[in-house]
């Protein structure tokens, strides 16, 4: 049996992971407002809040993590650039 070829290498817009950072971390703020308007119980309020609050600070990390990445940083996480 011959071996199959790999695949190719997705293409840049597939693997960026800051577009699904944003999105969601935006969704969490939404509903974040969305449950304030409506009277949510407690709760449910502070799920999103705890969301939206995670998110931001999941995209500082990584923005923080890619950038040291670029500049060469040793300690820096790999294959963020």
């Amino acid at each position: 049996m011959a071996e199959l070829p790999p695949p190719p290498p997705l293409p840049p817009r597939l693997t960026d992971p800051v577009p699904p950072i944003v999105v969601g971390s935006a969704l969490w703020l939404v509903a974040l407002v969305v449950t304030l308007l409506i009277g949510a119980p407690a709760v449910v309020v502070w799920t999103c809040a705890a969301g939206g609050a995670l998110g931001v600070i999941g995209f500082g990390i990584f923005a923080w993590q890619r950038s040291a990445a670029r500049r060469g940083s040793r300690t820096a996480q790999s294959g963020l650039q």
